[in-house]
């Protein structure tokens, strides 16, 4: 390709570095509000991470001071382990899917049962990609679920753009937001 291609390109990365050095000061900012608020409010976090695979519970623990606000995280990369570890009904899953509303809410609802302690729970499902979508549920697709204990669930669904190490950083955010929204 020409010289106009390859400055082009190196352009694109430049923008996409500085893009993502934007969500992570972002994430570092919303994991430090998450956690002196909940310390504030004695409130405790659980979450269920699927296409995250833990980087938000990194997040949090990034934070010091943490170890008062996250209960615990699993990771539930495989449907397997969202039976196992969450309860999700297989039947939920043969009809929706993994990455589904239904499935992040069961997610949520299998948290909170195995985390009696926590006051607020999170999950997140989706296709991180660069594979693994179609045409219902292309890549960038992720589908969340957070709910304050006694309170009803809130889900959110989002097909965010970009490669595979954006859309979990854009999923992360938006957890981290959810989860925010949530302690208020």
């Amino acid at each position: 390709f020409g010289r106009s291609g390859f400055m082009g390109g190196r352009h694109q990365h430049r923008i996409c570095a500085m893009t993502h050095k934007i969500i992570q000061q972002d994430i570092r900012l919303l994991a430090q509000n998450i956690v002196d608020k909940a310390r504030h409010k004695t409130l405790m976090v659980a979450l269920a991470e699927s296409c995250t695979g833990g980087m938000i519970a990194a997040a949090l623990t990034d934070i010091s001071g943490s170890s008062a606000v996250l209960d615990r995280g699993f990771v539930t990369y495989s449907n397997h382990a969202k039976i196992d570890i969450l309860g999700v009904k297989n039947t939920i899953l043969d009809q929706h899917g993994a990455v589904s509303e239904q499935t992040a809410r069961a997610m949520v609802d299998g948290t909170l049962n195995a985390a009696p302690l926590a006051d607020v729970a999170l999950s997140v499902t989706g296709i991180a990609g660069p594979a693994g979508g179609g045409p219902d549920k292309p890549v960038g697709l992720v589908h969340f679920s957070c709910q304050r204990r006694d309170m009803p669930q809130i889900h959110a669904k989002h097909i965010f753009s970009g490669d595979r190490h954006m859309v979990r950083y854009q999923a992360v955010k938006t957890a981290l937001l959810m989860i925010d929204r949530a302690l208020a």
